[in-house]
């Protein structure tokens, strides 16, 4: 019968033991341990105990299991299954706490925040090093020092007083009365006699203390009740007027518990309103056609160059507020949908000297796609951005105003949240909408260091590496904005989650139940604790952790879950209609979404009245006049109306479209300053008499030919408000067709999400690393034969060149490994177990077992070499 494995003696051993598997769970989860790859298993474990690695992993824990850590941090080190038990259950034990420890213990051990057997549990030095608690940085738990740090300071004559006055005899050293001291006060029937005798003025201090802050004042002659809990060690002075708790007297008043109110099973979410699966769909279908419609719009008001580009980048209030009232919506709302057009590259600056904003050339592909597609690219653009449109009229660190389409918009949480707060949307049943505020509670369970109570840890909190803009944490703040964002898009209907957004989240239906949710980073129970007992009889969601957030999608599967979503929502869009209804008011009515061709002829012709779930159009001689400045004539208009419209062309219509159409062109505006030329002199004559034309400074210089002071522009504008309709001519006299012109940018990319910290690598880099890391650590610790002059630990084996070809000659006949010291072109020393193969022409080809492949080695390169230990 073989021996058990002897347990680990550090972190790195802990994580030898590891399998690959486990390795690979570590480094997803932590990608900063892998940039760049260690070189062996030792290194992997001493940069998993920096303090900034540490805390981006403290970050990313739930509260229960962060709860769990911060219990180790004030219990012994190391600390048994049965002590954390008793911190975290309490004397009387929780059941929910019970049932969930294993699951944290393996989460923490999953994220090499923790390791040993579960008769020796030890957080890493620097996790417990930021946990503990200090004056300076009180732990969440409100406990204070231990008898034995708060007596550190004090006089041995002073802490043998304390000793007497508490009942127990007096000892020979400050150390073994401490010791006593914290004896009594941990054992449960000596302490509740002690307690007994106090007075209640007294006990009514410590209750004021023992959920913390564990600290007090006292003025330099205490009252009685504080002198008595002084005299006997209740109470410990840390410094002048200053007084503390000690940690094993407030633990006795808690019956045990390190926290008031353990959290080991995440808050529920709330199901708000309950709607029908179809309604749902429906719902935010007819809402994600108007966001195709909002941005095409959008980007069509710019058509010919947008605003101008702030000089510290952006988009001024003014053109914000423009683009609101052009868009019929509040400014935030134009806020998202310019955001969201940026962020799917459809919109950008064209960077040239008088910058201003255009769509770019992926607008007009973009534009060619089926509605469902189009849809997708924007979903897809907005779950993943890092931009945060809900800043925008907020204030930065230097307190400068945050404008849309300006710098200091990117958060590097969002995309994270987001997903979260969908996720969370997907678990309810199909048609259920959340509570809000039960979403924003789990979000606080799931990721507590991520808010405000971040403070204890790391000073400050911090959000994706920037300051929190403003009382609530940020995270809260993107979580918040998420479900009206969401229900803009489409992705949502009457708050629910819909099929087609269930699907861009690469999410199957509702899961029946939590019961088989997995725990956070693929942790399961490993060890620890009874197999079976009192939280065993909970309920099965009661037993198991609820999922982690999940990964986000690799690029084949956020293509295959776009697509999945487009096929979903397409036959739920309305098909575009070829026709309108023309009524005799000079307006037409579109029923539904028009063809395109159809609805960019129509809003050249006409001006849109409203808009809905029908679209009206209105006819002014203003836009008529704008149709046949674009190249069409009467006839052409006549025609168009005639073979779209499924009532007859009204005769107010005809009249309109031939009364501007008789007009147009008569007058003829030109380059003199400007002129105007008409054959009609007494139309001439009927300007020159109109007092409205006193601005333009108009004369006669011929009987047909009139002169301006104005440039052709200004004329022409002139005229058209004074009700005459001039077209526009050529210095060759022909007449100058306005025809729409589409301004782009030059080719321009999606902007780029700022990550959350180094990427999550992928299955390959993984593998490589592990690989990696797996034969550096092989050549660390391989065993070797003792040389005939030993090197220093740690220094590459040195060996003169004669030996080194001899013992590589000799491995290649016999077959075994060694162990070289090699210094490659660039100077970078390492070391490595090789088999050789051959060894001819100065060279060694062997197969190296640190990069798990044959290769070839210069034997000038190679500073010497050990044979490998027999064992």
């Amino acid at each position: 019968m073989s021996n058990p494995a002897p347990p680990p003696r550090s972190l790195a051993e802990a994580l030898r033991a590891r399998d690959d598997a486990s390795l690979a769970a570590l480094l997803r989860s932590r990608p900063d341990l892998i940039t760049p790859v260690p070189t062996d298993l030792t290194q992997l474990a001493t940069r998993a105990g920096t303090r900034a690695s540490v805390l981006r992993a403290l970050e990313r824990l739930d509260l229960f299991v962060l709860q769990t850590a911060q219990a180790l941090a004030v219990a012994a080190d190391p600390a048994s299954y049965d002590e954390l038990l008793g911190l975290l259950a309490g004397d009387a034990g929780d059941r929910a706490v019970v049932a969930a420890l294993p699951d944290a213990l393996a989460a923490l051990r999953e994220q090499a925040l923790l390791w040993g057997g579960d008769d020796r549990l030890r957080l890493v030095r620097t996790a417990r090093e930021v946990l503990a608690p200090t004056p300076q940085h009180p732990s969440p738990t409100g406990l204070g020092p231990t008898v034995q740090e708060a007596t550190a300071g004090m006089s041995p004559g002073r802490i043998q007083e304390i000793v007497t006055a508490a009942g127990l005899s007096s000892t020979h050293d400050s150390v073994s009365a401490a010791a006593a001291l914290s004896a009594l006060f941990t054992d449960r029937g000596r302490m509740a006699a002690l307690l007994a005798g106090a007075p209640a003025e007294s006990r009514e201090v410590l209750t004021r203390l023992v959920w913390g802050p564990p600290y007090g004042q006292v003025t330099p002659e205490p009252a009685a009740h504080l002198r008595w809990l002084l005299d006997r060690g209740l109470l410990l002075p840390t410094a002048p007027g200053t007084v503390v708790l000690p940690r094993e007297v407030a633990l006795h008043l808690r019956e045990g518990r390190a926290h008031r109110a353990p959290e080991a099973v995440p808050p529920p979410v709330a199901t708000a309103a309950t709607h029908p699966a179809q309604i749902v769909d429906a719902t935010a279908a007819g809402q994600a056609y108007t966001a195709l419609a909002t941005v095409e719009e959008l980007l069509k008001e710019w058509d010919e160059g947008g605003p101008t580009v702030l000089r510290a980048g952006g988009l001024s209030v003014r053109d914000l507020k423009r683009t609101a009232v052009a868009l019929d919506v509040s400014e935030p709302v134009a806020a998202f949908w310019v955001e969201l057009a940026y962020a799917a590259g459809l919109l950008a600056s064209d960077g040239e000297a008088d910058e201003r904003y255009a769509a770019t050339p992926a607008y007009d592909a973009w534009l060619e796609l089926p509605p469902a597609e189009r849809w997708a690219r924007l979903a897809e653009a907005w779950l993943t951005a890092t931009r945060t449109a809900g800043l925008v009229g907020g204030r930065d660190t230097k307190d400068r105003t945050l404008a849309a389409l300006g710098p200091g918009l990117d958060r590097s949480v969002a995309p994270e949240v987001r997903h979260r707060v969908l996720g969370l949307l997907a678990a309810l049943p199909e048609g259920a909408a959340p509570d809000l505020g039960s979403v924003l509670a789990r979000l606080r369970w799931e990721r507590p260091l991520r808010g405000p109570v971040a403070t204890p840890v790391g000073g400050p909190a911090h959000e994706g590496g920037r300051p929190r803009d403003g009382d609530e944490d940020l995270r809260s703040r993107i979580a918040r904005w998420t479900p009206t964002e969401a229900e803009l898009l489409g992705v949502t209907g009457r708050g629910a989650l819909s099929a087609h957004g269930r699907a861009l989240l690469g999410a199957s239906a509702p899961a029946a139940s939590a019961a088989s949710a997995p725990a956070p980073g693929g942790g399961r129970r490993t060890g620890g604790g009874p197999a079976d007992g009192p939280g065993d009889k909970l309920p099965a969601h009661h037993r198991r952790r609820p999922p982690a957030p999940r990964v986000p999608l690799s690029p084949a599967e956020r293509v295959a879950a776009s697509a999945a979503a487009a096929g979903l929502l397409a036959p739920l869009l309305p098909e575009p209609l070829d026709h309108v209804l023309l009524q005799a008011d000079l307006t037409a009515v579109a029923p539904g979404p028009l063809e395109r061709p159809l609805a960019e002829t129509l809003g050249v012709l006409a001006d849109v009245e409203s808009k809905g779930g029908a679209t009206v159009y209105r006819f002014t001689p203003a836009s008529v006049r704008r149709a046949l400045d674009a190249g069409r004539t009467a006839a052409d208009l006549h025609a168009f109306l005639t073979a779209h419209s499924r009532t007859p062309v009204p005769q107010p219509l005809a009249y309109l479209i031939d009364d501007v159409a008789r007009k147009h062109g008569r007058l003829r505006v030109g380059a003199a300053s400007a002129y105007v030329r008409c054959d009609d002199d007494t139309l001439l004559n009927e300007i020159l008499a109109d007092r409205r034309s006193a601005a333009l400074r108009l004369r006669r210089l011929a009987p047909t030919v009139l002169a301006a002071q104005a440039d052709p522009a200004a004329l022409l504008a002139g005229l058209r408000a004074m009700g005459y309709a001039p077209a526009a001519e050529s210095a060759e006299g022909d007449v100058l067709i306005a025809r729409a012109h589409a301004h782009r940018t030059p080719p321009r990319a999606a902007p780029e999400p700022v990550p959350d910290g180094p990427p999550t690598p992928d299955a390959t880099l993984l593998s490589a690393a592990i690989r990696a890391i797996r034969a550096g650590d092989l050549a660390a610790t391989t065993p070797r034969k003792p040389a005939s002059v030993p090197a220093p630990a740690g220094d590459l084996p040195r060996t003169s060149s004669a030996e080194t070809l001899a013992t590589m000659q000799a491995a290649v006949l016999t077959g075994e490994a060694l162990w070289i010291g090699y210094v490659n072109p660039e100077g970078a020393a390492s070391q490595r177990v090789i088999a050789p193969i051959r060894v001819e022409g100065g060279f060694v080809t062997a197969y190296d077992h640190t990069a798990d492949e044959v290769r070839t080695y210069p034997l000038h390169r190679v500073t010497g070499v050990a044979e490998l230990a027999d064992d």
